[in-house]
C-alpha cells in the first residue's frame, strides 16, 4: 500500500508543480487554491509512505516520479520543448526508479 500511495503522491507532485507554472507566481486564484491542496495532499502521501519505506528511496522515487511527469505535461500544457537529451534524461530517471524499487529498497 505504500508504494502506491507513493506513486500516487508523485504523481501529485507533478500536479502541484504545473498549478505553481500555472498561476503565474501566485496571480491567479484558482492555479494557486490548485497548487496549495495538491501540496497538502502530495506531502501527506510521502509522510504516510515512509511511514513503512525507507526515506532514500522514497524520497527518490517521490521526486523522480514528479520531475519525469512535470516534464512529459509541460510539454503538452505549456509548449515546452523536448528534444533526444531531454528525452533519454527522462528514461535514465525512469530506469532509476525502477531500478530502486528491484534493488529491494522498500525492506
Amino acid at each position: 500500500m505504500a508504494w502506491l500511495v507513493l506513486v500516487v503522491s508523485g504523481l501529485l507532485e507533478a500536479g502541484w508543480a504545473l498549478s505553481l507554472k500555472a498561476s503565474h507566481g501566485f496571480t491567479r486564484l484558482w492555479p494557486t487554491v490548485t497548487f496549495g491542496v495538491l501540496l497538502v495532499l502530495s506531502m501527506l502521501g510521502l509522510a504516510y509512505a515512509l511511514r513503512t519505506l525507507p526515506v532514500g528511496v522514497a524520497y527518490a522515487v517521490w521526486t523522480g516520479i514528479g520531475a519525469t511527469t512535470t516534464a512529459v505535461v509541460a510539454v503538452f500544457a505549456f509548449g515546452e520543448t523536448m528534444n533526444v537529451v531531454k528525452a533519454v534524461s527522462l528514461v535514465l530517471i525512469v530506469a532509476g526508479i525502477v531500478g530502486l524499487n528491484l534493488s529491494g529498497g522498500g525492506h
